[in-house]
C-alpha cells in the first residue's frame, strides 16, 4: 500500500520537475544564530498533488472497469443495494491492488527507490515512475480511441508508442476501460435476462398477471451465481482481463 501511495505521489504532479528544489517558500529562522528551515517549492507541490490521488487511482488503474461491471451485476441480479456501495467499491480497490501490484513495484524499484538513494534527479524520477504505468495504459488502450482524441487534438503523427503524451493516452484509456466494462457487463446480464423472460413468460401463460416476475426471478437467479461460483468466476475473469 505504501509503495502504491508513493508512485501515485510521484507520478501526480509531473509539473514539480520545473520548480528548482532548492527555492525556499517559508523560511524560519530561529536565534541569533540565524539557525534557518525552509520549506522548498518541491514540498507544497507534493502536498497539493495528494488531492489528484483519488483521480489517479481510479483513472489510471483498474478501478475504472472494475467497479462498472460489479455495479451492472448487481443490476442484473436485481438487488439494488446488496452489495452495497460500500462493499463494492472495497472490492474494486482491492482487486485493483491485486492487479496493479506489478506495476506499483516497477513503478517503485526503478524510480522513487533510486531518487530516494539520490542516484537519479527529480524529473527522472517521474520519467521513470510513470513508464509502468504508461505501459499498463497502452496496453489496454484501442488504437481507434487513440486516433479519436488525436485528430481532435491535432497532434502530430507519432513514431512510436512510446511517443504518445498522457494528454492524448489517458483520455483514449479511460475511453477503452468504459467500452470493455460495458462489453463485459452485456454478457454478464444475458444469463440473468434470459432467466426474466422465461419466469414473465411462465407467470403470463399461467394468468398471474398481477405477481411481479422480478420477485419471483430473483431467487433463481441467485442460486444460478452461487451454483456457478460466480464471484470467484467474475473476480478470476476481471482481473485475467488486464493480462491477456
Amino acid at each position: 500500500m505504501i509503495r502504491l501511495l508513493l508512485s501515485l505521489c510521484l507520478l501526480a504532479f509531473p509539473l514539480i520537475s520545473s520548480a528548482d528544489p532548492g527555492i525556499p517558500a517559508v523560511t524560519v529562522t530561529e536565534g541569533e544564530g540565524g539557525q534557518s528551515y525552509s520549506v522548498t517549492l518541491q514540498i507544497l507541490a507534493l502536498m497539493t498533488a495528494l488531492t489528484l490521488l483519488p483521480a489517479a487511482l481510479m483513472m489510471m488503474t483498474s478501478f475504472t472497469r472494475i467497479i462498472i461491471v460489479l455495479a451492472i451485476l448487481r443490476q442484473a441480479i436485481g438487488v439494488q443495494s446488496t452489495p452495497s456501495n460500500q462493499v463494492l467499491i472495497g472490492l474494486a480497490l482491492f482487486l485493483t491492488i491485486f492487479i496493479m501490484h506489478p506495476v506499483f513495484n516497477h513503478a517503485y524499484n526503478d524510480g522513487i527507490v533510486p531518487y530516494m538513494n539520490g542516484d537519479i534527479e527529480f524529473t527522472q524520477a517521474i520519467e521513470q515512475t510513470g513508464q509502468p504505468f504508461k505501459e499498463f495504459m497502452l496496453a489496454q488502450t484501442r488504437e481507434s480511441d487513440i486516433a479519436l482524441f488525436a485528430s481532435i487534438g491535432g497532434y502530430e503523427e507519432m513514431q512510436t508508442p512510446q511517443d504518445i503524451p498522457y494528454s492524448l493516452l489517458l483520455p483514449s484509456f479511460v475511453t477503452s476501460e468504459l467500452k470493455t466494462a460495458f462489453q463485459i457487463g452485456f454478457l454478464i446480464f444475458i444469463p440473468f435476462l434470459i432467466i426474466d423472460l422465461v419466469v414473465a413468460s411462465v407467470l403470463m401463460a399461467m394468468g398471474m398477471m398481477m405477481l411481479s416476475p422480478m420477485l419471483i426471478s430473483l431467487p433463481f437467479k441467485l442460486m444460478l451465481f452461487v451454483l456457478i461460483d460466480g464471484w470467484a468466476l467474475l473476480m478470476g475473469t476481471l482481473a485475467s482481463s488486464f493480462y491477456v
